[in-house]
């Protein structure tokens, strides 16, 4: 005879639904036996929102090329900073050394 699971109870808000399922155990409430595996292709990463204080030559310098490129210059600076980041995760560069 099959186990009978609990109702999944409905939630207030994200919060409130991180909180019981941090005290909950999932398996009372969902037969992962029946779990399929699914693909999210077009799902876009979070993003966050920061404030960065660049020198005005330098903004100037990645504006025009953004312009040259035909792109907002923040996308450019995104691509730019996400190239960085991938090649210091593939070569595991140490820590930038403080300037003396």
């Amino acid at each position: 005879m099959p186990r009978r699971l609990k109702p999944i109870p409905k939630f207030a808000n994200e919060a409130q639904e991180r909180a019981f399922w941090e005290s909950h155990d999932t398996t009372d409430y969902v037969d992962w036996s029946r779990a399929k595996v699914v693909s999210f292709p077009n799902l876009k990463p979070s993003t966050k929102t920061i404030s960065l204080r660049l020198p005005e030559d330098v903004l100037n310098t990645i504006r025009s090329h953004a312009n040259k490129l035909d792109v907002p210059y923040q996308s450019l600076m995104k691509l730019w900073l996400a190239e960085k980041a991938a090649q210091a995760a593939r070569t595991r560069e140490p820590k930038a050394r403080s300037a003396r």
